[in-house]
């Protein structure tokens, strides 16, 4: 889990003006972080007209029938066909495929995790499907934190497991006390 200096199980919240669209007004969960890499998902970027008993339907996994409507997310731009499931940590994988995050979210990418989430017992309290992730080589994303492009805060479930995508980025930069709407895509030092 996370070390010092590191942002695993952190938010990460687009400045704006970050000057990448895929991450414009972007929400960010850090999956892992160390001195050689990271690794987040996109928790405020549904796929148009993409559901999770859709998706499971293709996959041929139940009939997703006891699921709700909710949206798979686009996790990042990397990998876009791999699917990671985020989840609260009372579910673990078998053969140990689960990631902690934090004492309350893991990350799970493997069949068990989808199987689980049409299963009546052993599923996860919550659980968001995202496709593709974010990732950043060694000091990479420490650089991009330097230059303004990211601001960080703490995880919660509603930030990330929440269905109010469009309000998730402008909440998070709440909890840090700042409204958006005085935010400038300009950076300066001082």
């Amino acid at each position: 889990m996370d070390a010092p200096g590191f942002l695993t199980g952190q938010m990460l919240i687009a400045m704006p003006g970050i000057g990448d669209p895929r991450f414009e007004r972007a929400l960010l969960l850090v999956c892992a972080h160390d001195a050689t890499h990271a690794m987040a998902l996109a928790v405020n970027r549904p796929l148009d007209g993409v559901t999770v008993p859709e998706l499971l339907r293709r996959l041929d996994i139940g009939a997703g029938g006891s699921l709700s409507d909710d949206p798979v997310l686009l996790g990042g731009p990397v990998e876009r066909e791999r699917g990671f499931v985020v989840h609260t940590a009372d579910y673990e994988a078998r053969d140990d495929n689960t990631l902690r995050i934090s004492d309350n979210l893991a990350l799970t990418a493997t069949r068990d995790v989808l199987e689980a989430l049409v299963s009546p017992q052993g599923r996860p309290r919550r659980a968001r499907l995202a496709l593709g992730y974010a990732g950043w080589g060694a000091g990479q994303l420490e650089q991009e934190i330097r230059q303004n492009v990211w601001l960080t805060c703490e995880a919660d479930e509603d930030l990330v497991f929440g269905l109010d995508h469009d309000g998730k980025w402008a909440r998070a930069l709440g909890k840090l006390g700042v409204d958006p709407r005085l935010l400038s895509a300009a950076a300066g030092r001082a």
